[in-house]
């Protein structure tokens, strides 16, 4: 549980920087722009990793995950159905397209679905800390962003053509289909769909 806690503290400290202009800009301007997003990126992977391995390793050895509640199968059922949309904003958080223009922030849309996906479908304490710190923080986040007018990393950027709106499904339902078909399995240890793990 350790590990989990740690990864969390690592990572989403890392990403209340951002949230305070003063602290980021003050970063920015003692240690240059360069330094401050190659030690940013380096510390976000570092907690990515942590939290991952964290996890993992809670869902290995259960004993040490206690259950706070039992959810309804049906909970499960409808997870699985929300990380399709999550896993198709999480694309177009990067991919500037008209799904983007459109949601404004996908990137915090897609964390606060999988979050609430995943809290509704385990009633461990190890995926209460996980996904009710991320629903937590991009609800916070949120409230950031839109006091500051943040528009995120790729601004007003809108293609042309409705390729990109393609290229952002195609993509999306891609790496949603890979998860299902093992690499959740691979990565977390459960299959959310046991017959297709």
């Amino acid at each position: 549980m350790m590990v989990l806690v740690v990864g969390l503290i690592l990572f989403l400290g890392v990403h209340l920087v951002p949230t305070s202009p003063e602290l980021r800009d003050g970063l920015k301007e003692r240690i240059g722009e360069v330094p401050y997003k190659a030690i940013f990126s380096l510390l976000s992977l570092v907690g990515l990793v942590v939290i991952v391995l964290g996890y993992h390793k809670l869902q290995l050895h259960p004993g040490k995950n206690p259950i706070l509640w039992d959810p309804p199968t049906w909970t499960r059922h409808i997870a699985v159905a929300l990380m399709l949309p999550a896993m198709i904003l999480l694309v177009a958080s990067v991919i500037p397209s008209r799904i983007r223009t459109a949601v404004r922030h996908p990137m915090l849309i897609a964390i606060k679905t999988w979050a609430f996906a995943h809290l509704i479908a385990n009633g461990d304490l190890g995926a209460l800390l996980l996904f009710g710190s991320f629903l937590a923080f991009a609800v916070y986040d949120r409230i950031s962003v839109k006091k500051r007018g943040a528009q995120g990393p790729l601004g007003n950027a809108t293609p042309s053509s409705a390729i990109n709106d393609v290229i952002v499904v195609v993509v999306g339902v891609a790496l949603y289909a890979a998860l299902l078909y093992g690499g959740h399995q691979w990565l977390i240890g459960v299959a959310p769909i046991p017959a297709l793990g």
